[in-house]
């Protein structure tokens, strides 16, 4: 079902259309040559899901919001990788690793764009376009939130740009309300689910959880409280659940499943060329899935640019479950020396034991070492036929699952004085993972003490998932105090690296946008 999503319907409109339709700019192609009838609705909308297969959303944001954060570090050869993402050393404002994420967002929001400025005006059923107005809400929704939580500062632009417009910079609380009204929007446009040929899109509950963390990253409370209990407790409940495996939630035989809330759909096309899905062509030879897996798998199988710090392993063997063993999240969570807990001897990395990699044993050495950590969550190991990892794996990234908006959930019930009933929702996420409940373990915290809990909780839970920048964000706990267990944050300057900078190719071409502050 998901190569249907992401294959017929992509193909369509990237390949078969190419000829009428330059995808980067559909502007090309005048309103009399597109944006006519049902099909081109849908596939102006599928345009808007390639955006996901690109390389700044389907590789480099991985390393904004993971490597950059206290979870993650970089010992790359490549010194940009370890300049932009680990030590806060950035110097080139054009550098592709800041530019492609940046790109990305807005050439999603321009397709957005496109679809909401036509759509509305084609003859077609009222239901459907009432949804694929919705999904386009939606994305632009979650496009403007990624460039409100990493660049703050930026234009907003909804509509198609004309000659001569130069959208002016607006701060990040009004770029976080435009995203909050295309989700509201979203929310109320958006079918609950879908049967299998479109599963995979949009649905309400996805614009509900992603409108909730809009809300939690301002700290607006009682607002993310009543977005979330679309999932938790409203009339979206009975949708979601907690899968009864972990591992699951990351593995490609499994996909979609209860838990999910949103997950990018990712595919393998075996003719795939490249990733940038402006390229003009007939041939379809675009890469539907991540190229993630090469950058964070343990050499020699991949390059191991990302990895994992070894303080959050700690974490997880703080408690053991109600049966006295280690907490399964673990070895679902982190690929190392003793993902299996009995050793490297009997650890298992795609078909070979962690020390027969050949691994460097001298710890001196910084990159290919026995005792780094790599995040696994989105890599093919589960496959032990695989011997390398590839840059189109079809392997789809979750990117809200029902866990997160629990744990969120309790975190702003908590927020607002309601410790007490916060409880039953961190209880949940633990007893699937073999654990005790809180209530049983840890009765009666104080707010302060639940909280500092739950930021526990989100690091054995979600860690290497894509969320520790924002959480840390969030939290006003991004800051020099870091370094102790991240030594790149001793060169985090306050005020400054909170924000990505952004491009100077963008200033130079509109004279109303600014510089974020420190840069």
């Amino acid at each position: 079902m998901k190569k249907l999503f992401s294959i017929s319907i992509l193909i369509a409109l990237l390949a078969g259309c190419k000829k009428d339709l330059t995808v980067s700019d559909p502007d090309h192609a005048t309103a009399a040559s597109f944006w006519k009838t049902a099909t081109d609705a849908q596939q102006g909308v599928a345009a808007i899901y390639s955006t996901y297969h690109r390389p700044g959303l389907c590789r480099w944001l991985y390393f904004m919001t993971m490597v950059r954060a206290d979870e993650g570090y970089s010992t790359s050869p490549n010194s940009d990788i370890v300049n932009v993402y680990d030590v806060f050393n950035i110097t080139d404002y054009n550098d592709g690793q800041i530019t492609t994420v940046y790109q990305d967002d807005y050439i999603g929001i321009n397709r957005c764009n496109q679809v909401l400025d036509h759509v509305p005006a084609i003859a077609m059923d009222a239901g459907l376009k009432q949804q694929l107005i919705g999904e386009a809400k939606f994305m632009r929704g979650f496009f403007y939130y990624n460039l409100a939580t990493i660049f703050g500062n930026v234009a907003i632009k909804l509509h198609e740009p004309k000659p001569g417009e130069y959208p002016p910079t607006k701060p990040q609380d009004s770029v976080f309300a435009q995203a909050e009204q295309d989700l509201s929007d979203a929310a109320a446009a958006l079918p609950a689910g879908y049967d299998g040929a479109n599963l995979g899109r949009a649905t309400k509950g996805a614009a509900y959880a992603l409108l909730g963390k809009c809300y939690m990253q301002q700290r607006k409370y009682a607002q993310a409280q009543a977005a979330f209990e679309w999932l938790v407790t409203g009339d979206g409940k009975a949708l979601y659940s907690l899968m009864a495996d972990y591992r699951e939630n990351f593995v490609i035989t499994a996909e979609n499943n209860r838990e999910s809330v949103f997950e990018w759909q990712n595919a393998v096309n075996p003719n795939d060329t490249h990733d940038d899905d402006t390229q003009p062509g007939t041939s379809d030879n675009l890469n539907y899935g991540t190229s993630i897996p090469p950058f964070f798998a343990p050499s020699p199988v991949g390059f191991t640019d990302g990895q994992a710090r070894r303080w959050p392993v700690w974490e997880f063997l703080k408690e053991k479950t109600v049966d006295g063993k280690r907490d399964p999240r673990l070895a679902a969570t982190f690929l190392y020396d003793s993902t299996d807990q009995r050793g490297p001897a009997f650890t298992l990395a795609y078909g070979k034991h962690w020390n027969s990699l050949g691994l460097a044993t001298d710890p001196s050495v910084p990159h290919g070492n026995s005792n780094e950590v790599c995040f696994r969550k989105q890599l093919d190991d589960v496959d032990s036929t695989v011997v390398g990892e590839v840059f189109h794996s079809g392997n789809n990234y979750r990117y809200i699952r029902y866990a997160d908006v629990l744990l969120l959930y309790a975190e702003a019930l908590n927020a607002q004085g309601q410790t007490a009933q916060a409880y039953p929702y961190v209880d949940q996420v633990r007893v699937r993972a073999g654990l005790a409940t809180l209530s049983s373990t840890m009765p009666g915290l104080s707010q302060q003490g639940f909280l500092d809990q739950l930021k526990h909780e989100r690091i054995t839970e979600l860690s290497g998932e894509g969320h520790r920048w924002e959480d840390l964000a969030r939290w006003g706990d991004l800051g020099t105090g870091l370094a102790s267990r991240d030594p790149g944050f001793a060169h985090f300057k306050a005020g400054r690296d909170e924000f990505m900078p952004i491009p100077q190719f963008d200033l130079d071409v509109n004279p109303n946008l600014k510089q974020n502050p420190g840069y």
